[in-house]
């Protein structure tokens, strides 16, 4: 994939219920129709919740030991393609035309990985019909919504973030791509009730404990590695390792400006309160005690 900047800003609009971007939606029915393989391993989170983190992860597990050379030479978001992703060409630019749902049909490794940031209510059926194994991470909301407000800086896929205050107050509203953090965090949780092959797990648990992690969801995979093997994924996948190796860091991906501010930024929990105000942190406590309706789900805002 090539690099292009010079591209004006999405533009938001409703599309199922849900906030979107063109970039998101061009390729629906595909997407929809989409035929998911039993062992098939789908990774899904809202944005900027830790889904390159966890896509490195799941790589290194499965083809760590068996084809390293993928670490060196295919960049993450093509080891691990976004499946609604779609960049069309125009008359104007010389941009590819580049599909996620494409690119994993064409992917020839086994089990197939790869990552959506769609609510669960828009992930197409046969994900559901093939019983598929899928790896859901959720990150609290205030780091959540510091880490897309810088990235929303840095993406041209995604509309002009404004100033801190106007996107914080747009991120409560839902009004952001993939629709609001509450509803997908949520939606995602309860369908884990009824369905057996979801893995929850949480950014916070992630950075506390990350062997701990690692095990959990070795568990969930049927995978065992030995504990060498555990130790090399633990190192590859430390923030200061992704953010140095280019292979992780998207500092090659499509119509991404890493000028302005890096993908990968910090990494940390409770970054929020670099960001937040006291009465911005009031103001969102109080929308999330009317917005988090599920008293079975909790997040930490430090660890």
């Amino acid at each position: 994939m090539l690099r292009q900047m010079e591209q004006p800003r999405p533009k938001l609009f409703d599309f199922h219920g849900v906030s979107m971007t063109k970039y998101f939606t061009d390729n629906w029915d595909n997407v929809q129709n989409f035929k998911a393989r039993p062992d098939d391993i789908l990774l899904a989170t809202y944005p900027k919740a830790g889904s390159t983190w966890v896509s490195h992860i799941l790589d290194l597990l499965h083809f760590g030991q068996t084809s390293p050379e993928r670490q060196t030479s295919i960049p993450i978001y093509e080891r691990v393609p976004m499946l609604e992703i779609s960049i069309t060409t125009s008359p104007s630019t010389a941009l590819p035309v580049y599909n996620g749902k494409d690119h994993i049909d064409q992917l020839t490794i086994s089990p197939r990985i790869f990552k959506t940031h769609l609510p669960v209510q828009l992930l197409p059926k046969s994900f559901w019909e093939q019983n598929c194994k899928i790896v859901y991470v959720a990150r609290n909301a205030k780091d959540n919504a510091v880490s897309y407000f810088h990235f929303g800086h840095i993406s041209m896929l995604q509309p002009e973030p404004g100033d801190w205050s106007s996107f914080l107050q747009r991120f409560m509203e839902g009004k952001m791509v993939f629709g609001p953090w509450y509803d997908h965090v949520t939606g995602w949780w309860e369908k884990k009730q009824t369905h057996s092959k979801i893995h929850y797990m949480f950014y916070e648990d992630l950075i506390e404990d990350t062997g701990r992690e690692i095990d959990r969801l070795c568990s969930f995979l049927g995978l065992s590695p030995s504990a060498e093997q555990k130790q090399t994924v633990i190192r590859e996948v430390q923030f200061d390792s992704m953010k140095k190796n280019k292979m992780t860091n998207y500092s090659t991906a499509l119509k991404m400006d890493g000028k302005v501010s890096p993908f990968m930024r910090k990494g940390k929990v409770a970054d929020w309160k670099n960001h937040f105000t006291v009465a911005q942190s009031e103001q969102y406590d109080e929308d999330y005690k009317k917005k988090m309706k599920n008293p079975t789900l909790h997040f930490r805002t430090e660890v």
